[in-house]
């Protein structure tokens, strides 16, 4: 049996801080077959952007690092690979869609000179070929007169454009895999539908598999085949995306699928809310993370004691906490 296209195995991943270290990802694992999306969904700072990053090995150095664990594309291990060796993947076998396009493209450059640097680091094309490779891209991402665009600057595109160059940028090599950072955060509800749709055209065109890490449950339901619900640096459910939403079990999970507005409620009423906020990770403890949270009384026991992640049913898996997790 051929092995899965991406392979993440008890990746722990930590920043060295004048306070001490912190520890923003902490033993994830997870799996992900060809032409599969896989949604990684938890509130800010659970360490979804961060596990995005180790897989790239792009964290910012020197005080970010991974420090065990194991990152296998296509059976090939990505943690110890050499940089040279990485720099032929990374771009050219795995594309990356940043969460702000105006930090990730250079605001000094044309964007026609961007999208051919990014072809010609992994392909020795002839400058017209690249340039007509480049066009041809935008124009499948839809970028309206994709000849003309070749000579803006990033800050002359709305927010909608600079996302389309953004995803071809990532997809102009063709890769087997896209990892997907937000690709719609503040964009209007119209233009995230186009992302999106965007996005899934491609995957079924070129049999991508994706990783796509959000905050926004309805993205995840529209669009991926598994989802894994992180929390405090840990991944705290995962499951088909369908099983998930029918039975959620942990209880941060069943709390951020109760935090969606829906139709039907009453005139006036409240939305539901997870009491708290994510607890620093700054000398965070082993036992569940989401007991000060929880509205539940957790013995001092589990406090300390890191809560086993099982299998509860086929392909279901939780953090089980014996208080958070629905019997």
């Amino acid at each position: 049996m051929a092995p899965p296209l991406l392979q993440v195995d008890a990746l722990v991943t930590a920043f060295q801080l004048d306070s001490g270290p912190l520890t923003a990802v902490d033993g994830v694992s997870w799996s992900l077959e060809k032409g599969k999306t896989l949604g990684i969904v938890g509130e800010s700072g659970s360490g979804k952007s961060v596990t995005a990053f180790s897989i790239n090995r792009l964290l910012p150095q020197p005080h970010g690092r991974i420090v065990s664990g194991r990152i296998l594309f296509e059976g090939r291990e990505l943690t110890t690979m050499p940089d040279a060796e990485l720099r032929k993947v990374r771009g050219r076998e795995i594309g990356m869609i940043f969460q702000e396009p105006m930090t990730a493209l250079n605001p000094v450059h044309k964007i026609g000179r961007q999208l051919v640097e990014a072809v010609s680091l992994h392909e020795k094309l002839p400058p017209q070929a690249a340039r007509e490779r480049v066009v041809e891209m935008l124009r499948r991402v839809r970028i309206p007169s994709p000849e003309s665009r070749l000579d803006a600057y990033p800050h002359q595109l709305s927010g909608g454009m600079r996302q389309r160059i953004m995803i071809a940028m990532a997809i102009i090599n063709r890769p087997k895999l896209l990892i997907a950072d937000e690709p719609t955060t503040a964009l209007d509800v119209t233009v995230q539908a186009q992302i999106l749709d965007l996005i899934a055209d491609l995957q079924h065109e070129l049999g991508m598999g994706v990783v796509l890490i959000t905050h926004d449950l309805g993205v995840i339901a529209e669009t991926c085949d598994d989802v894994a619900v992180m929390y405090a640096g840990r991944i705290v459910e995962r499951a088909p995306v369908r099983e998930l939403f029918a039975r959620p079990r942990h209880a941060y999970t069943q709390g951020l699928l109760a935090s969606i507005p829906k139709l039907d409620r009453a005139p006036k009423s409240r939305l539901r809310v997870i009491p708290g906020s994510v607890p620093s990770l700054v000398d965070q403890k082993d036992g569940c993370r989401f007991a000060e949270r929880s509205e539940r009384h957790h013995e001092a026991r589990l406090l300390t004691e890191r809560p086993p992640f099982v299998e509860i049913t086929p392909n279901h898996w939780v953090e089980f906490c014996p208080v958070c997790v629905a019997p």
